[in-house]
């Protein structure tokens, strides 16, 4: 699903900012009565290319949004950012929801709505234009904008990737 090349190895060293994306409520009838449990969908990234979701569940809140904070926290991809904007225009999908991202010049802002606004302001972007298609499900739009943030990739990395010099990506 996401790429291996993209992995951030140790935390340790990153100050990682925590956004809640969402909070399940969920009810499970017993013999004694009705049970609730909470689920949380956290965010975390250090808004200077690193993000990843986690996904807490408990009897209480705040322990799920905790539990999906640590869960978040060995989930963590770096992401070219340049200029506060992706690199190029990247199509993805998970699920029933689909995500459309697009490099905005400076001054734009973040257009983009609920879950996968959470995702590009943790990351660090400040201009893009994004659209979800199907499935407003915040699950799967979390996931869909982090799999099309994965797969970005900088002038840098596809000259790498060749075994190229970056003037000869550009010239053919």
């Amino acid at each position: 699903m996401v790429n291996n090349m993209n992995r951030v190895k140790n935390v340790g060293d990153v100050e990682l900012k925590e956004r809640l994306v969402a909070v399940n409520r969920v009810t499970k009838v017993t013999k004694g009565g009705r049970t609730f449990t909470f689920a949380a969908i956290v965010v975390v990234g250090n808004e200077d290319g690193i993000v990843g979701w986690g996904l807490g569940k408990a009897g209480e809140v705040t322990a799920a949004i905790q539990k999906g904070t640590e869960a978040a926290k060995k989930n963590l991809i770096k992401v070219p950012v340049r200029k506060g904007t992706i690199p190029h225009e990247q199509l993805a999908k998970f699920g029933g929801a689909q995500v459309y991202l697009q490099p905005a010049s400076h001054g734009t802002g973040v257009k983009a709505g609920g879950a996968m606004r959470a995702v590009l302001e943790s990351v660090g972007v400040t201009d893009v234009l994004a659209k979800s298609k199907g499935s407003s499900n915040p699950h799967n739009l979390v996931k869909a904008t982090i799999l099309a943030l994965s797969e970005m990739r900088d002038a840098n990395m596809v000259a790498q990737n060749r075994g190229v010099s970056l003037s000869t990506v550009f010239n053919g």
